[in-house]
């Protein structure tokens, strides 16, 4: 059968975005999710997003990593969502959506960017090399002198499986703090198993870290990753637990298309 996507880039990462409310959620299998996510042979991404039906909010967002499997939360594809949802009509400036960790609110800005509540965060966990954070998707964070010398592809996909982190692993983040409050980011994402341009819950993992590793007064930070500018605003409770946690950005629609699966 035929089905139709649009294509959205969200500061670096991009997604396929599929009206799922009337199809069978079982058509996309593994293979299938794989298939379409193949830079080569189907549309190509670093992820596929499907907007589903939910009773008690605007929608639900389930989100595939490139390599098939349902992925936890993902912060830009959480923004792009809420973009893909007033395209579709379904909501004109603010949303409120159901993602694998919770409710989340998307608000479309005046200036273009979207911003996306992100849970509360209170699982960090300070090692001796850096942080593990848990943004809705699990994040180590790891300071640099200079984030453009490091070999992401082999460094982070060794840190990706370190035994520390269990057999499903976790994202690695490399920063680089270039002055208070803002910072360069490279992020190796599991599921993609590669350098991806930008990584919306690690940009929130990093900007949290540097919080607690570099003490300031100030909440609010300024993330240049490799495909483009994001930032995070966030308040702390208790030197522990950090919630009104805003990823903002820009999102743009690519292109839209059907493709036979």
């Amino acid at each position: 059968m035929k089905i139709s996507f649009e294509k959205h880039h969200g500061a670096g990462n991009d997604f396929i975005m599929i009206d799922a409310r009337i199809l069978d959620e079982n058509l996309f299998s593994k293979k299938t999710v794989k298939f379409l996510c193949d830079r080569h042979f189907g549309i190509g991404a670093d992820g596929l997003i499907l907007l589903m039906k939910d009773s008690k909010t605007d929608f639900r967002m389930k989100y595939f990593n490139a390599d098939g499997i349902e992925g936890t939360m993902c912060g830009n594809g959480g923004r792009c969502i809420g973009f893909f949802a007033s395209r579709l009509g379904i909501i004109q400036k603010k949303t409120n959506f159901v993602g694998i960790d919770g409710n989340h609110t998307a608000i479309l800005n005046e200036d273009g960017s979207i911003s996306l509540k992100m849970s509360d965060v209170s699982d960090i966990k300070k090692l001796n090399d850096g942080f593990l954070v848990e943004t809705g998707s699990r994040h180590f964070v790891k300071f640099v002198d200079e984030v453009g010398r490091i070999n992401v592809e082999e460094t982070g996909k060794n840190l990706r499986h370190d035994n520390r982190f269990g057999e499903e692993g976790s994202n690695v983040n490399f920063v680089q703090l270039t002055e208070s409050n803002h910072f360069l980011i490279r992020t190796f994402e599991r599921g993609v198993e590669a350098e991806t341009l930008a990584c919306g819950t690690g940009t929130v993992a990093a900007a949290i870290s540097s919080y607690i590793e570099f003490p300031t007064d100030k909440t609010s930070y300024r993330i240049k990753a490799p495909g483009g500018n994001l930032s995070v605003d966030f308040k702390e409770d208790d030197k522990a637990y950090f919630r009104d946690i805003w990823l903002t950005g820009p999102v743009k629609y690519v292109f839209s298309g059907e493709i036979e699966i």
